[in-house]
């Protein structure tokens, strides 16, 4: 009997450690239509979390890593070719400004659309000749719905994956609602919080031309050449992941269906490469860490930038790492170059002083985490804002890349390494941005599996999705209102008009009388 009691108090245990997912294990199709790094890494945690939990993903990939237990790849790599090392004067050229942008992305994102579609594993998959049936599909939107075809067809809920702040451009369609733009900076603003009165305006102008430009590149579209997702109702998405959070993303109102999971891609600290480790702690007055990202080739900036970089690292007492391509020339004593580094594990080191940054979210959410203070170099994207909103936080300066001098430089490195208020408000940052009621992870799993349980949770979305733009801003009632006191105005003026005519009239022939 002791040895049938020992049994079932083992299994208890056992069974208490083994999280079994409360949604059942579901089948998911994740689609990743943007081919950037960034972008991905956010999806990457994203389906890891879900298949930790027991669920199975099939997914279109252009980043192929593979196969695992409970995770099938679909390699895309052919047909659309990562995004990686890009030339800089490009990026800011022809993605430095929303009129640029916009038009580009949507042409880009739609291409993928027409790719992904067209690929011969997803034709049988829409054609319901796949090896299985899926209950959930996960993908992104940059600017096009277009993503969102597959669960239309397949008739499954639908989340996405957002990899920076809420897209503003497209929050209207998504979620029925509009951030106010006197609060909430669009994501393509240079700032996070718009505050002066120009700022405020430019803001509204920045969300109202990017609104048009949208619809109109897309009614273009559809008029020109259109694609079978453009003839069906697409699906609302059940839920957005937001890769957003408090520090990086000022407080502003989010309907249920938005959950922010900013710094989802966190993976644990990992012991350091122990060549990078001596560096590191060999350096008495610290470390600076520059990256610009996976998608900017830093040797492609200008000669005058890389030089006023080289001179100004070189005046500074802390020791430098700093990934860039191709062998660097007149490289400084106190430098150390990769192609890549650990940045992640080197950010989270305590003698790193400064992280130098183009401001991408990924990397934004290291510095924040590991508490370590920021300088600048926003491109273009979400970047402006997320460097504005900490240095707002009190952690970071910001300064243009191609106009960027040594001396200027030199005094940011020097005014951010010598004032403790910098690296003091970092802390106070990442506190904040680790103090959670619920992870990011813990959030993913527990959201996926509520709109799994909940048949794509429909009661999640707002009203304001099922009214026309003019009933959303109360167009129809402002009219009515108008319309109204047009009348009222109307009969009050007819009436005075006959009151003081009738009186004339009176006055007149009483005068007339008594003359």
């Amino acid at each position: 009997m002791s040895g049938f009691i020992a049994v079932l108090v083992t299994i208890f245990a056992y069974s208490a450690t083994f999280q079994w997912s409360p949604a059942g294990a579901a089948n998911i199709l994740a689609v990743q239509p943007i081919p950037c790094k960034s972008h991905w890494n956010v999806m990457r945690a994203v389906l890891r979390v879900l298949t930790d939990r027991g669920h199975t993903v099939t997914v279109f990939t252009p980043f192929v890593e593979g196969d695992r237990d409970g995770y099938t790849e679909v390699d895309l790599s052919d047909q659309m070719a990562p995004l990686l090392g890009l030339d800089a004067k490009y990026l800011i050229k022809n993605y430095g400004q929303a009129r640029k942008s916009i038009p580009k992305m949507l042409d880009f994102t739609r291409r993928s659309c027409d790719m992904i579609y067209g690929h011969e594993r997803m034709v049988k998959i829409l054609e319901g000749s796949g090896t299985r049936d899926f209950d959930l599909v996960i993908t992104e939107p940059l600017v096009s719905e277009c993503v969102a075809y597959a669960a239309t067809v397949l008739r499954v809920p639908t989340i996405y994956v957002v990899p920076f702040p809420i897209v503003t451009y497209l929050e209207r369609p998504l979620t029925g609602h509009i951030s106010n733009p006197a609060t909430v900076g669009h994501v393509m603003f240079h700032r996070g919080n718009p505050k002066a009165f120009a700022e405020r305006l430019s803001n509204v102008l920045l969300t109202v031309h990017c609104s048009i430009l949208i619809w109109f590149a897309e009614w273009q579209y559809r008029w020109s050449n259109s694609r079978p997702f453009d003839t069906v109702d697409l699906i609302k998405p059940s839920l957005i992941f937001t890769n957003s959070y408090f520090i990086t993303e000022s407080a502003r109102p989010l309907t249920p269906d938005v959950v922010q999971i900013g710094g989802i891609h966190l993976a644990p600290i990992e012991p350091i490469p122990k060549e990078i480790l001596e560096f590191i702690d060999d350096a008495p007055h610290g470390v600076i860490c520059i990256s610009f990202g996976s998608m900017v080739l830093m040797s492609s900036l200008p000669e005058t930038v890389q030089r006023a970089f080289r001179n100004a690292l070189a005046r500074v007492p802390q020791k430098v790492l700093w990934k860039y391509e191709g062998d660097m020339k007149d490289i400084p004593k106190n430098v150390m170059t990769r192609k890549w580094f650990p940045q992640r594990d080197i950010l989270s080191h305590p003698n790193v002083k400064l992280f130098i940054s183009h401001g991408g979210i990924s990397g934004v959410y290291e510095s924040v985490d590991a508490g370590v203070p920021i300088i600048g170099f926003p491109f273009y994207n979400d970047q402006p804002r997320n460097i504005d909103n900490l240095v707002d936080a009190g952690m970071a300066i910001s300064m243009d890349i191609l106009s960027v001098t040594e001396d200027a430089l030199l005094n940011a490195i020097l005014e951010i390494v010598n004032n403790d208020k910098y690296k003091r408000n970092a802390k106070i940052a990442s506190r904040r941005f680790k103090d959670r009621p619920m992870s990011p992870t813990e959030s993913v799993a527990y959201w996926t599996e509520y709109v799994l349980r909940h048949k794509g949770a429909p009661h999640l979305k707002s009203q304001a999705l099922s009214l026309k733009w003019y009933q959303y801003f109360l167009i129809d009632v402002i009219c009515t209102f108008l319309f109204i006191a047009f009348v009222v105005f109307f009969i009050i003026y007819y009436s005075l008009k006959i009151i003081f005519k009738h009186f004339y009239t009176i006055f007149f022939s009483v005068k007339n009388k008594y003359e």
